[in-house]
């Protein structure tokens, strides 16, 4: 019922504006015609002035006053003629006809008489002008009296209507109060008991939605993680305990703050600022991880490197509400990768130890019977070549003790590594090891092929390697190894491209099955038994990384056993590396 009433009331409200309307705009024209029919009146007035002015003085001055009325004067008219009542366009025409008279019969004849000096005191002429003009006022005052009477007219009519449409809303208006007063008394309990279900559910709602934000709180104080929310202009809102206790920041201290003053992160390297995750999410628009090699500066200035990962929160509609920051300190993770790399090294070394000591034990019996013979023969012409061959033997122990000296020898800061003498080093110590596996290693290696990096960690990850290939051939197997200069894509751009070194391991073996691939550089994982600890290729590769490299292994394309492949930047970025004591 109180919308029927509205429309109902809506219809009337439209027809009387409407009329009220009509009525406005006739009061308007009514204006516009009196304003006009005087305007026109002003103009007949500017022309006779000029007419008159020139008459007496003969000064062409004062033609200018008629010159702009008889501009302006025609479509003044028109503009009349377009709003009045019919019943006075008749009224215009006569006023054009006798206005056209005027200016032919007085105005022209008097401006061309004045003009020549001629006689411009005809009585009869200028009787006559006056007389026209007077009529053509005289048309114009009954235009404008007959607008004024319309004018009146409406704007009776319009105060009229304007009662009339008072009235129809005052009744309409008490009306529609009584109908929605009955409506709205009959409808309050519904809506009422509406309420107090509402009220419930916000209630359920609110209990709800705190017990959530305890678990919340719970659970981010429990994780081992570190968390930090910001809103989505990088200003702290939430910590974990975790957060402060890596941060050196409580939470009330951290709250509001911009996440660059409580989480400030550089390079381990390089000490430059990195990017603050919030912007970094803000630009992807995506969950991002830091770059590697990154530490924290704690509020008391000491260091600690994490690792950690910015995801963004939304809202229903896609829009970034803020940022979480998840972060770990990584410290006690270096500390036991360097173990297992020392392990590892051990290992390493336990196995060339036999080797070694077999390789220098044959140079040093051959040199002691070389001795004994020289002892018993002085003067033999055989003895000098007896000392030849002692210092050939002598010399290769020198050689194989420096290559042992120099495989552990840390560096505190990336050098030049020649990959050929690294690499003709380490076959050099290996050589008994081939020989009692029973392989024959062949190696092509390029001249002037350098890289930077730490030697003792190349040397280790190639003895692996090399050493995991030979047991793979077997006795009367083949081991091939290749390097040579190349320059390879940089993250699989084919538009970035640097140089470096391509070192290949290509043994003859049986290859790796599809289901040890698949583990391959796991950590602990062997498929050597006892004699192996599962890390060899696993700390490989992270040196390669390291190194700004790659590591693979892949079965050798339609021929038996398996190809190494490392490839190793020219000059990459390298951290600091671990030194275990």
């Amino acid at each position: 019922m109180p919308i029927v009433a509205c429309l109902l009331l809506a219809g009337v409200l439209v027809w009387q504006i409407t009329g009220s309307n009509r009525t406005v705009r006739r009061i308007n024209d009514a204006d516009q015609a009196i304003s006009l029919a005087t305007r026109v009146e002003k103009l007949i007035v500017d022309e006779e002035t000029g007419i008159r002015g020139y008459q007496i003085t003969s000064d062409k001055r004062f033609l200018e006053p008629y010159r702009q009325a008889s501009a302006t004067l025609p479509q003044t008219l028109d503009q009349l003629d377009s709003i009045v009542d019919p019943v006075h366009k008749p009224l215009i025409e006569q006023f054009r006809t006798q206005h056209l008279e005027w200016q032919n019969n007085f105005a022209r004849p008097m401006i061309d008489a004045v003009a020549q000096h001629r006689m411009v005191d005809d009585v009869d002429m200028n009787l006559t002008g006056r007389r026209r003009v007077d009529a053509m006022r005289g048309l114009m005052a009954q235009i404008e009296s007959d607008a004024e009477q319309v004018r009146s007219a409406h704007a009776q009519a319009w105060k009229s209507q304007s009662y009339n449409v008072f009235l129809v809303l005052y009744i309409a208006a008490l009306a529609m109060g009584i109908i929605i007063g009955l409506f709205t008394h009959d409808r309050m309990e519904a809506v009422s008991s509406a309420f107090l279900r509402s009220l419930d559910a916000q209630a359920r709602r609110a209990e709800e939605l705190f017990r959530s934000e305890q678990n919340l709180r719970t659970t981010l104080a429990s994780i081992g993680d570190g968390v930090i929310t910001c809103d989505n202009h990088g200003h702290v809102q939430l910590m974990n305990p975790v957060a402060q206790e890596l941060t050196g920041w409580t939470e009330s201290e951290a709250r509001g703050r911009p996440l660059t003053e409580v989480f400030n992160i550089l390079h381990e390297s390089t000490r430059e600022p990195l990017e603050d995750p919030v912007s970094k999410v803000q630009r992807l628009n995506r969950v991002v991880g830091l770059a590697n090699h990154t530490v924290l500066v704690r509020k008391d200035g000491s260091e600690i490197a994490i690792d950690d990962s910015g995801a963004p929160i939304r809202k229903q509609d896609g829009e970034l509400l803020g940022v979480v920051l998840v972060f770990r300190d990584i410290t006690m993770q270096r500390r036991t990768r360097a173990a297992l790399l020392a392990n590892e090294k051990l290992a390493v070394a336990g196995r060339l130890a036999a080797t070694i000591a077999h390789e220098i034990h044959n140079p040093l019996d051959s040199v002691a019977n070389l001795l004994y013979l020289l002892q018993h023969n002085p003067q033999d012409p055989e003895a000098r070549h007896f000392l030849e061959v002692a210092q050939t033997e002598l010399a290769r122990v020198t050689q194989i003790s420096r290559a042992m000296l120099s495989l552990y020898r840390e560096s505190h800061a990336p050098v030049v590594i020649n990959l050929k003498e690294m690499l003709e080093d380490l076959l050099l110590l290996m050589e008994g090891r081939f020989h009692s596996l029973g392989v024959t290693v062949t190696s092509e290696l390029s001249d002037g092929m350098t890289v930077e990096g730490y030697p003792a960690e190349l040397r280790q990850v190639f003895t692996n390697i090399i050493g995991n290939a030979a047991e793979a051939a077997g006795n009367g197997g083949i081991v091939q190894v290749r390097a040579t200069s190349q320059r390879l894509p940089v993250n699989g751009s084919a538009e970035i491209q640097q140089d470096g070194a391509l070192i290949e391991i290509v043994d003859n073996g049986p290859g790796i099955p599809t289901e040890v691939m698949k583990r391959l550089f796991q950590p602990f994982f062997t498929t050597k038994g006892e004699r192996g600890t599962g890390l060899g290729l696993w700390v490989s590769q992270g040196i390669v990384r390291k190194h700004g490299g790659r590591l693979e292994l892949v079965n050798n394309d339609g021929v038996r056993g398996t190809v190494a492949r490392v490839f190793l930047a020219r000059k990459p970025v390298i951290e600091p590396p671990v030194i275990s004591h």
